[in-house]
């Protein structure tokens, strides 16, 4: 079963688009989602700050500034 995390922040529009997509693809296939607000830990605010969104998949990187829903499906087994 895969994992996708979603690090993010508020107000951030790319973050809303990526949201979207990872909602439609984590429904259609059955995989599970969490968000991560990287203003909630300094450490993710550091490494991600200048990247949101940033998509990993079980725990890997897989996209950043942009979700492409086909590579997400893909990386996800759909």
């Amino acid at each position: 079963m895969h994992e996708i995390t979603l690090y993010g922040r508020q107000g951030c529009h790319l973050c809303e688009d990526a949201r979207r997509i990872i909602e439609k693809v984590a429904s259609d296939l059955g995989v599970s989602w969490r968000e991560v607000d990287i203003d909630t830990d300094p450490e993710l605010r550091e490494k991600y700050g200048e990247m949101i969104p940033v998509t990993l998949v079980d725990g890997v990187q897989h996209d950043y500034w942009r979700v492409d829903e086909s590579r997400l499906r893909a990386a996800c087994g759909g």
